[in-house]
């Protein structure tokens, strides 16, 4: 589905990946894990337009999508929950979540306000209010919920579950693990091995902008020095 192949990016003359390899296909979830500063982030822009990718490929059911401006990929099929929510904060959650909705490729059961509010409960008590009264947690919701209303191919979060109280972030890995049950294509960045582990077919390490290690989960929980090389503070 997913196919990102030598991809180089720079901001002005800071060159920040050099030849980033990444893939994700159809129905599986796939992360991309390293320690702050790696260029996890700077791929995801890439991927979505947000940063002009100077080499390599990135391509999208097979079309060359490097290059083409945010909304064109987002209308690809591509839908993004960034770091840090940016949900719309003068905007109710509600509107929130009616603002980006479309179904582009034809969903038999899509994602409407009803079914958002079915795998967030409390989104459904708080659809009145003003997003930027909600706590970290509801907003974090809220950003999945209103990606999710794009109907994507595929998902794609930046930093899932960072800042967030450990029941709220629970509540986040159950509904990915809903998500991929469903079929879901799902690319995670986060912090925590072991939810990612337990969630993910694929796992994808980066440092200074480049590969450094890709495998399964079961690859990933058996190498014990991975963590305290690649991914340790």
């Amino acid at each position: 589905m997913l196919r990102v192949a030598n991809l180089t990016a720079a901001y002005g003359s800071s060159q920040a990946l050099f030849g980033m390899e990444l893939s994700v296909d159809a129905g599986e979830a796939v992360t991309l894990m390293g320690r702050n500063g790696m260029g996890k982030t700077t791929t995801i822009k890439a991927i979505m337009g947000l940063v002009a990718p100077t080499g390599g490929s990135i391509t999208f059911e097979g079309a060359e999508i490097a290059g083409r401006p945010p909304h064109r990929i987002a209308r690809a099929g591509i839908a993004l929950v960034p770091e840090g929510r940016q949900v719309f904060p003068t905007l109710t959650v509600r509107e929130n979540l009616i603002a980006t909705a479309a179904n582009r490729f034809g969903r038999r059961d899509p994602w409407t306000v009803e079914r958002v509010h079915a795998l967030f409960p409390r989104l459904a008590e708080r659809a009145g209010n003003l997003a930027r009264n909600l706590s970290g947690g509801e907003q974090q919701m809220l950003a999945v919920g209103r990606a999710l209303m794009t109907n994507p191919k595929l998902l794609i979060l930046d930093e899932a579950t960072e800042g967030l109280a450990p029941l709220v972030r629970q509540e986040i890995w159950d509904c990915l693990a809903r998500l991929k049950g469903e079929g879901q294509a799902i690319l995670v960045v986060d912090k925590n091995v072991h939810a990612l582990a337990a969630l993910a077919d694929r796992h994808h390490v980066i440092e200074k902008g480049r590969l450094v290690w890709s495998g399964s989960s079961a690859a990933l929980l058996a190498d014990p020095t991975l963590k305290e090389r690649y991914l340790g503070v």
